[in-house]
């Protein structure tokens, strides 16, 4: 433990209150609320529309730890070594400033909540990532064990135009080693995993690997298959009682129409986007990913992912920015300013927010920036940040969200919070609430025990 942290020592910032004791023995009542409401179903799901104020979620997700210093927490008053020469610039909302790095999302400041006092609780990659892709802390033993937010929104709210209700872009971070798949449906089932695009939108051949057929198979074959399937469901029945079994087969008859219909091909086909949308997006991975989530979100997804993460064998993860020998990274200072790096962020998110602004869609469209952890307030001898999970900054725009505003805030050198700390759980709630989900909410896990789909966690007042 550095001497810094042993200076801000302090138990965990997350505390089991009141309302968490009470959820528990609270499942059963809030299930049967809207029966003790006198409300039928269809009353039911009113109520919850009603109480949305998201009909759509984009999700911009940088896993690796991004920076916080060098982007929407700068502190310029702390000494030099904390800083360096990246400077402060302001926003468009008086008072509140960003780093250098950040001049397109600056302007669109008064479209965002900022939250500057988020922490993961734990430096470690690989938890922080699912806590903050689940909203669940759970025990390293049972890490995978629980359903991404996105499946858990897709499975109560269900897919809309006719796509998948749950879309990553790409849907290939495979942080290890052992290289782990993170975007899971667990016991929810196959038919709520994420629909992943795999390759690159901004790759002149990019194509949906799952929106075309195999090669070698025409038309002609492609109908012969799907009657011969028809065939052996027939005679198969009885083993499609079987829950795995029984996945395949949604994810067979989502594949299907997926193949089948030009409406969904059209929505994935980013090259049809014009020069000028690709050029505002900027040609980065990061731009064209977004733009392909944007174009998603036009076409009415209901959950859109814009995954971020590692890139083997050009960047690594690009946010991980130790600047160890074996990363070949420039000084932090240098590296936050590199082209692919935080300039492609500001751009493409900047992008996202003026697109849906202008649209109209912004207004029913919760768009929500995380990673899973901030990086250390000094620099380490080797010029980078090391992971740092007791501070960091998130945003939620549109949706609902009341832009303009910062919700708490870091010490004098960015490393602890100094108001109230926000966590991954508390940042997943806030999703819920926006999309009029009630976290106390309960599905079946595997053995058939109702489970609530957020057992901790505090919406954000961001609303």
């Amino acid at each position: 433990m550095t001497e810094y942290q042993q200076q801000h020592r302090r138990t965990s910032p997350f505390v089991l209150n009141r309302r968490s004791m009470l959820r528990w023995g609270g499942v059963t009542l809030a299930a049967s609320a809207p029966h003790l409401l006198g409300l039928n179903t269809s009353q039911a799901e009113t109520l919850t529309e009603q109480i949305a104020s998201a009909d759509q979620v984009l999700f911009l997700w940088l896993p690796g730890g991004v920076t916080h210093h060098e982007s929407f927490d700068p502190k310029p008053e702390a000494p030099e070594e904390i800083h360096g020469p990246i400077q402060a610039i302001a926003t468009n909302v008086p008072g509140v400033r960003f780093a250098e790095t950040l001049p397109n999302l600056a302007l669109q400041m008064d479209k965002i909540a900022l939250i500057r006092s988020y922490a993961a609780g734990t430096n470690d990659h690989f938890e922080g990532q699912c806590y903050a892709l689940s909203g669940k802390n759970i025990l390293p033993g049972g890490i995978l064990s629980e359903p991404n937010f996105g499946s858990f929104i897709s499975h109560q709210l269900g897919a809309t135009a006719d796509l998948p209700g749950y879309i990553a872009v790409p849907g290939s971070t495979r942080p290890g080693e052992p290289y782990t798949n993170e975007f899971i449906s667990a016991y929810l089932g196959e038919k709520f995993a994420p629909f992943c695009t795999w390759g690159e939108p901004r790759n002149p051949d990019f194509k949906i690997r799952d929106l075309v057929p195999a090669d070698g198979i025409s038309d002609v074959r492609f109908t012969a298959r799907q009657s011969l399937r028809s065939k052996l469901e027939t005679t198969l029945k009885a083993a499609e009682q079987n829950g795995a079994v029984e996945g395949m087969d949604q994810l067979y008859g989502r594949a299907v129409e997926m193949l089948t219909s030009p409406k969904i091909r059209d929505a994935f086909d980013v090259h049809k986007e014009s020069e000028a949308s690709k050029q505002k997006y900027g040609m980065s991975k990061v731009g064209q990913r977004c733009l392909l989530a944007r174009r998603l979100i036009d076409a009415g997804a209901r959950f859109v992912m814009m995954d971020y993460g590692y890139d083997w064998g050009e960047y690594n993860n690009l946010w991980d920015n130790h600047c160890a020998p074996v990363q070949n990274q420039p000084h932090m200072w240098k590296m936050c300013k590199v082209p692919y790096h935080l300039p492609a962020v500001d751009q493409a998110f900047a992008a996202v927010l003026d697109d849906l602004g202008q649209s109209g869609k912004l207004q029913r469209t919760l768009v929500v920036y995380f990673t899973e952890f901030g990086r250390t307030p000094k620099i380490n001898p080797q010029g980078g940040r090391d992971h740092w999970g007791y501070s960091g900054s998130i945003f939620f725009a549109g949706g609902g969200v009341r832009g303009g505003q910062v919700l708490g805030a870091t010490d004098t050198i960015g490393g602890f919070c100094k108001s109230r700390t926000f966590s991954p759980a508390d940042a997943v709630a806030t999703v819920y609430k926006a999309v009029g989900l009630d976290p106390e909410t309960t599905v079946p896990d595997r053995s058939g025990r109702p489970v609530p789909i957020q057992n901790t966690g505090e919406a954000i007042p961001v609303f």
